[in-house]
């Protein structure tokens, strides 16, 4: 991690402010026990808002450090890895046996995204890449290293990301809370520092670090984030290996991508989401009872139950719609991480054009 790049505030600019390494000190001891309280309370994305949360403070206040380029890639790569391993071979059975009706839920709702991220950037609110990025459902952190790739604000995208994460993840809370009642099953709390497997350890670096190459060779967007999950797919479902990624790394990776998205707020930026908050949450709350929608048709066409299709259409998070299933034996747990799995793909590969069909459409 570094000062001052060539790109940044220069440092005459900042005369008064404490030392490099005392910035980072602070910035560490303040965001350790902020992200623990998020993560005690089960906030979405607690090891990534908490931290983002403190360094967008720091930002404003006009902190002089930046996160380097290298654990800034490596964190990339990590989150690649981790999206990667989340796919389970099982799940695309499910996906076949299915594929109608989910091609379906994950067109329209990639179409619904879409076009709420143009009439955004219509109303001028937010710039037209940063509007598609922003409203696109799928991994909110996949979403917001995306989206840099492809010229979009990074910081209003998290903003529009996060906040969404925010109202899906309480809107099924309460209703998983209605429909199951009390009953509750809680998981199986993760180790922190579970015993090094170096097989499955070492293939999981290897594939960040070479992930990251191959990335850079075909010249993808986001490199490190896209090469990493070629990689992790091709050894996960190609070969069978489980890539091990300790909770610590985890932890890391969100600490790292959520600090370089705070430090690089200014006060402008924060002035931007907060005006475009009314159109922002509105376009949320449109996306959900459209999501809603098509639960309802997955429940009518597949013969799931009515809250299993809620589940798996919610334009949350993968991994807080996940932890909210295992609340229940009710639903149908594999159907849901189909479901989203597929839709979390299909952005991937179908939101850098769409993205730029739609700047371009803004344009004319």
């Amino acid at each position: 991690m570094t000062g001052w790049s060539g790109t940044e505030t220069p440092p005459n600019e900042h005369r008064g402010q404490p030392g490099v390494l005392v910035q980072w000190l602070l910035l560490a001891l303040v965001s350790a026990p902020i992200t623990a309280i998020f993560y005690i309370l089960h906030l979405p994305a607690a090891l990534l808002f908490g931290p983002m949360l403190v360094a967008i403070v720091a930002g404003l206040n006009h902190a002089s450090i930046r996160v380097a380029r290298i654990p800034f890639a490596g964190a990339q790569g990590i989150i690649g890895c981790l999206v990667a391993q989340s796919i389970s071979p099982a799940i695309y059975k499910v996906i076949l046996a299915d594929w109608p009706t989910i091609a379906v839920a994950v067109l329209a709702t990639l179409a619904a995204s879409s076009f709420l991220g143009w009439f955004i950037s219509y109303l001028k609110v937010l710039p037209g890449s940063t509007a598609v990025w922003g409203s696109a459902p799928g991994g909110a952190t996949a979403m917001v290293v995306m989206a840099s790739a492809f010229g979009a604000d990074a910081r209003l995208v998290a903003f529009m990301q996060y906040l969404r994460v925010i109202f899906v993840t309480a809107a099924a809370v309460v209703i998983s809370g209605l429909v199951i009642g009390t009953e509750s099953s809680a998981s199986a709390a993760e180790t922190w520092f579970p015993p090094i497997i170096w097989p499955s350890f070492g293939l999981m670096i290897a594939a960040v670090a070479l992930g990251g190459i191959t990335g850079f060779v075909l010249r993808l967007p986001s490199p490190f984030f896209l090469g990493s999950i070629i990689l992790g797919l091709c050894l996960h479902l190609g070969a069978g290996v489980d890539l091990q990624i300790p909770l610590w790394l985890r932890s890391a990776a969100y600490v790292v991508i959520g600090w370089k998205i705070g430090l690089s707020f200014t006060r402008a930026a924060l002035r931007q989401a907060l005006h475009a908050m009314p159109q922002i949450i509105a376009s949320i709350l449109a996306l959900m009872l459209f999501c809603g929608g098509m639960a309802w048709f997955v429940s009518r066409n597949l013969g799931v139950d009515l809250l299993t299709a809620y589940l798996a259409t919610s334009p949350g998070g993968l991994d807080s719609v996940a932890i909210i299933a295992l609340a229940s034996d009710r639903v149908d747990l594999s159907f849901i991480l189909a479901l989203q799995t597929a839709r979390l793909l299909a952005v991937l590969i179908l939101g850098p054009p769409l993205a730029k069909l739609i700047v371009r459409q803004v344009k004319e």
